[in-house]
């Protein structure tokens, strides 16, 4: 029997980056010129224009039409397997202003959506359960532990980058199984089925996930986040002990778990796993 996952990744919840595409260039069917500009390196291609060169992505696909894509990583350009890099040229050309302005949206909007970086070092601040809280070394503390809105690191206060980021990261999964954990009871006292277990996951893709058998897995790094957050992503994958599947049935019973889920839904997706401090 092949074992069934679902789980609420990435791609699930990224935010859909409405680019206004504008409608697929047909393919040619006539013969047109055969020389182009062009070039092709290892992963990419690349067109010199006017305004500068525009890499891409050429994918070759069953279909009938010259499509864009734009997304992290950067143009995708999808054409049927028998269109010439000409054609693909003269379409590039035809579509040129559109294929900048979205490029420079998506930058505007990838950039929207960073995190402020963290400095590990006495000062550096974290964020933690939707809030922020200030790193502090050389407090001669012998176990790392909070004390208002100040972590007090167990660690002196020359302490490399290296050392102090490993100390957070290990106090922050303590807290995200502590945390987590005290949710998911939480949550899983109002629901008919009760997880068969569940344990911390360091996936860089997804916040979760739930197997058929009812094993849940949470990303530990959902301990950024406020509490609000972290139900949704608990409720989700509660709600997938009883439907596997994101279908009506499965939001359904989320909202049964979590009533007005939506805002924190929402918020999650405009983060990156791959963004976060830690």
């Amino acid at each position: 029997m092949t074992k069934r996952t679902a789980y609420l990744d990435a791609q699930q919840l990224a935010l859909a980056f409405d680019a206004g595409d504008p409608a697929p260039t047909p393919a040619a069917t006539s013969p047109r010129k055969t020389d182009t500009r062009i070039v092709r390196t290892r992963e990419r291609h690349c067109l010199p224009l006017a305004h500068g060169a525009l890499e891409f992505r050429l994918r070759r696909a069953r279909r009938r039409t010259i499509g864009f894509q734009i997304d992290d990583a950067g143009l995708t350009i999808s054409a049927p397997r028998w269109v010439r890099l000409a054609e693909i040229e003269a379409a590039i050309l035809e579509k040129e202003r559109w294929i900048r302005t979205k490029l420079a949206e998506w930058r505007q909007w990838r950039a929207r959506r960073r995190l402020p970086e963290v400095v590990f070092a006495d000062g550096g601040t974290l964020p933690y359960l939707g809030g922020q809280i200030v790193l502090r070394l050389g407090r001669a503390t012998a176990v790392t532990r909070l004390v208002g809105q100040e972590l007090w690191l167990a660690l002196p206060a020359q302490a490399g980058e290296q050392q102090v980021r490993d100390a957070v990261q290990s106090w922050l999964q303590a807290e995200a199984r502590r945390v987590l954990g005290e949710r998911l009871t939480l949550l899983a006292a109002a629901s008919a089925i009760k997880p068969r277990a569940w344990s911390l996951s360091s996936a860089r893709s997804q916040w979760g996930s739930c197997t058929h058998d009812g094993r849940i897995r949470l990303n530990w790094r959902l301990v950024h986040f406020a509490l609000p957050v972290i139900d949704y992503v608990v409720a989700h994958e509660l709600a997938h002990l009883q439907e596997l599947n994101h279908g009506p049935r499965f939001w359904s019973a989320v909202a049964q778990l979590l009533p007005g889920f939506e805002a924190a839904r929402d918020q999650i997706k405009a983060v990156d796993i791959d963004l976060l401090p830690v």
